[in-house]
């Protein structure tokens, strides 16, 4: 048994932002209080994905929830957008940090974003760990962009996550593939990183509030959760709007937020493509056993920089799954590995209209999927390598 612990998480994101980081790092703080723990957030009113600060005083039981960025306005420009989130959380946790210092046993810095640990390195007590978990490797994101300011923000970018990632006493990335990509950047001890796989939060409670839109006479093929630039959101909507005119009785789901999702909706003139809010947290599982395929698109040549936050619950659900990513990415390994899911590394139309018409015509083992990705993909272990 792990001894009672004072622990802080900083990251911007945090509950009730209803995906990704955001509700990753709030069934982390929820999973480290039920454990016994004394958890304290430094984070930002909601933000995400409408990048439109949402001000929020909801509550977690047992967690101390210290809340910034009221006054923040983020442009729909991504280098500005980017810079107004490094500088303004990193201004309110210097200070907020001082209240908490010196009773921390734990310090948990949530990567991206990097500037705000960056900056309180100086100041953090020297007798608390800090385990840093790395979500994205920023790096990889700007190698794909040309141009001498993306050139600059590359620089500056590797030298700020070279600093933390190396400040910290253990690094808990989400793939191997991660792992030996920051090996290779930033110059780490290996002795420091754990891998872990992210963690699925399926609970089997299935509502009934999404028949009218996911219709069971229809082929319900979904894309959900955020829309930027690493799902490569132009083209999968440009891909539905081919196969829309190749497969009878399909409907196209984007479920998203967010500038890109707004852009692409007032384009759409297509009524076998429609666009929706995300669902609420309760009726993801509807969602999930609703559609008859859900699809996780990669960005090409980003695969090394994160491993799909969503992939843990969609397998644990027992959806088909459509994975579009670099050859020998991770994922590919992983599913080839344990026979499960389907992944493809081109995003030739042809391509995936195939692959989707043959995954739609053959069963899966819904239950051998289930327990492989509940296995995998744990909680527990994560707490473990967090705390010990």
């Amino acid at each position: 048994m792990n001894s009672k612990k004072n622990i802080l998480i900083i990251s911007p994101f945090f509950f009730p932002e209803p995906i990704s980081t955001g509700k990753f790092n709030s069934d982390l703080a929820v999973a480290l209080s039920d454990g016994g723990h004394n958890v304290t957030i430094l984070c930002f009113h909601p933000i995400y994905p409408d990048w439109k600060v949402s001000k929020s005083s909801e509550k977690l039981k047992n967690i101390t929830i210290v809340r910034g960025g009221s006054n923040l306005k983020f442009s729909k420009k991504t280098i500005l957008r980017r810079l107004v989130l490094e500088v303004g959380f990193a201004f309110f946790v210097l200070r907020n940090l001082r209240r908490y210092n010196k009773k921390i046993d734990l310090v948990i810095p949530v990567f991206p974003p990097s500037f705000a640990f960056y900056t309180i390195l100086p100041f953090l007590s020297k007798t608390s760990k800090k385990v840093g978990m790395i979500h994205d490797l920023q790096e990889i994101y700007s190698s794909n962009k040309k141009g001498k300011i993306n050139r600059i923000v590359k620089f500056v970018i590797h030298k700020i996550e070279k600093r933390c990632f190396n400040s910290c006493d253990k690094l808990i990335l989400l793939s191997n593939e991660m792992k030996e990509t920051a090996l290779n950047l930033y110059g780490l001890d290996n002795r420091k990183l754990e891998i872990q796989y992210p963690f699925h939060t399926i609970k089997n409670e299935i509502t009934n509030n999404l028949s009218e839109i996911l219709k069971a006479d229809d082929i319900n093929i979904v894309y959900s959760g955020a829309l930027g630039e690493k799902q490569n959101p132009i083209e999968l909507y440009n891909f539905f709007k081919f196969a829309s005119k190749k497969i009878d009785n399909v409907v196209f789901h984007f479920f998203s937020q967010g500038s890109v999702f707004d852009d692409l909706k007032k384009e759409n003139k297509n009524s076998q493509i429609k666009f929706h809010n995300l669902v609420l947290r309760e009726n993801l599982e509807e969602l999930y056993s609703r559609c008859d395929l859900q699809i996780i698109p990669q960005l090409p040549n980003t695969s090394k920089g994160s491993l799909p936050s969503k992939l843990p619950n969609l397998l644990a659900s027992g959806c088909k799954t459509l994975i579009i990513t670099d050859k020998e990415s991770e994922i590919e390994l992983l599913f080839n590995l344990q026979n499960i899911g389907t992944v493809i590394n081109s995003w030739d139309f042809t391509i995936i209209l195939k692959t989707i018409q043959s995954i739609l015509s053959k069963d899966i083992d819904v239950v051998f999927q289930k327990d492989i990705a509940k296995e995998l993909f744990t909680i527990d272990k994560m707490i473990n390598k967090i705390l010990n």
